[in-house]
């Protein structure tokens, strides 16, 4: 089989302009946002045509096997390389997750990889520093990330059939509703397809919204990521967020015996049919690293607390707003940089 990139640790420099725009820009774009609304409404027909076994059996196959697309394949893989596999099985992935109706592969992994070089910051596309409802569902709604910058996922977007289907990302999903009234009726495409996506929606944006405000921190990461259980559990590994923002470009994101990591077991079993291969694991001095147990610094809490002191800052005179402003400005991105210093310091150690 034909090797696909090695992965790396590290992404290619960002373009300097930010992702989150005025309040204005982050409007909730109602009509492009229609079938995501009408989506959410049509399980509630449930009501009139019926909930039968074999569609409930449907919806949890349909939830967890796309799942394991978005979190092994559009996330692991194409976002962060964390492991190899053949050409065929590249796109395996690419056309499972597309069936998720999460947009196309390189969408996906190109706005992801924004997210972590700006996390927490006006640059992250859906930074909870903006609120809970942003970094859920509200950048999903506005007219900020229709597109994404293909130099961002530039290794993958060489491979016309992943641009095919990027680019027809509508294929895979309709192709699977209909596939579910065929083997379910209506009740197969109301609870199976329509539920199990709305559902799988929800759970996705858990990471993003719900994993940045509860749970527990283990590393001094730069951001507000945190290890949450229930997350973890409902998308099959991706909750040990905070595991996974202190080293990224690995396949396993639970670190610890007793983390449940689905996800990565799955590309276990794939390995040892030699489906994928050179899985990377998290070296053993990086999962020692900057343990807040240990007295770093936890820089993510302390720019949190920053930016809520400055959201104060209206009550203060203009000229002492704008020079407290800019002290707290220059703590936050000070602190930043030392534990990114840390970190390259650290990688290359354990690498």
């Amino acid at each position: 089989m034909t090797d696909v990139l090695d992965a790396t640790l590290d992404t290619p420099e960002p373009p300097a302009e930010p992702a989150v725009g005025t309040p204005t820009e982050r409007r909730v774009q109602w009509r492009a946002s229609i079938p995501f609304i009408v989506a959410h409404l049509i399980p509630l027909t449930a009501i009139v045509v019926g909930v039968t076994t074999k569609a409930l059996v449907l919806a949890a196959v349909l939830f967890f096997t796309r799942v394991f697309f978005i979190t092994a394949g559009y996330h692991r893989y194409f976002s962060h390389r964390a492991f190899r596999t053949s050409r065929f099985f590249q796109f395996v992935l690419a056309f499972g997750g597309c069936a998720a109706a999460q947009k196309g592969p390189l969408w996906w992994a190109g706005t992801h990889r924004v997210h972590h070089r700006y996390t927490d910051t006006d640059r992250d596309p859906h930074s909870p520093m903006q609120g809970f409802w942003w970094s859920h569902v509200g950048w999903v709604l506005s007219p900020m990330h229709k597109d994404v910058d293909h130099d961002d996922i530039a290794e993958f977007a060489t491979y016309p059939e992943l641009r095919f289907v990027d680019r027809h990302d509508w294929i895979a999903p309709w192709a699977l509703g209909v596939a579910s009234f065929l083997v379910a009726g209506l009740p197969g495409l109301v609870i199976g397809f329509f539920g199990s996506t709305v559902l799988l929606w929800h759970a996705t944006f858990l990471v993003n919204s719900a994993a940045h405000v509860f749970g527990r921190r283990r590393y001094a990461t730069a951001d507000t990521s945190r290890n949450n259980v229930f997350v973890a559990l409902v998308t099959l590994g991706e909750g040990w967020h905070n595991n996974h923002h202190h080293y990224p470009a690995c396949a396993r994101q639970g670190f610890r015996w007793w983390e449940l990591d689905v996800t990565y077991w799955v590309l276990r079993v794939l390995a040892w049919f030699r489906i994928v291969r050179d899985l990377r694991e998290p070296p053993e001095r990086a999962k020692q690293a900057r343990r807040l147990r240990q007295g770093h610094l936890d820089v993510g809490a302390l720019r949190l607390h920053l930016q809520k002191a400055a959201a104060t800052l209206h009550a203060l005179p203009a000229d002492e707003r704008e020079r407290l402003r800019r002290t707290l400005a220059d703590v936050g991105e000070r602190a930043t940089e030392a534990v990114r210093s840390r970190r390259t310091h650290g990688a290359a150690q354990a690498n």
